[in-house]
């Protein structure tokens, strides 16, 4: 083998042209029909913030209503493992919001 050979990379190729990785289909956990609320303060120094449970959808129909929640509520947030996360003590307010959607809502911990 030649100097030459050992040094030569591969940089382009047009052999194989795009190549996409498939993607599974998203495995949404599916609960009891029961959206969860919850408030927690645990790991955020003593700042609490509303978690909600149990939705059922995907992960872009989730950031929908998260997005929604946060604009009725005035606040920030964000979405994590299929729950949604509101900063401040927003149970009352995220509860009306879901019933209004359909949703069957319990509030959960103390």
């Amino acid at each position: 083998m030649s100097l030459k050979d050992q040094l030569s990379q591969l940089v382009y190729s047009t052999e194989q042209g795009k190549i996409t990785p498939e993607e599974a289909p998203e495995q949404v956990p599916q609960g009891d029909g029961i959206v969860r609320i919850r408030r927690e303060t645990k790991g955020r120094k003593g700042r609490g913030v509303t978690v909600i449970e149990g939705l059922g959808v995907t992960q872009a129909e989730l950031k929908d209503i998260a997005k929604q929640l946060k604009k009725r509520c005035g606040v920030g947030g964000s979405t994590k493992e299929y729950a949604i996360e509101i900063q401040g003590d927003q149970r009352e307010a995220c509860a009306e919001w879901l019933r209004s959607k359909g949703y069957t809502v319990r509030f959960s911990g103390g």
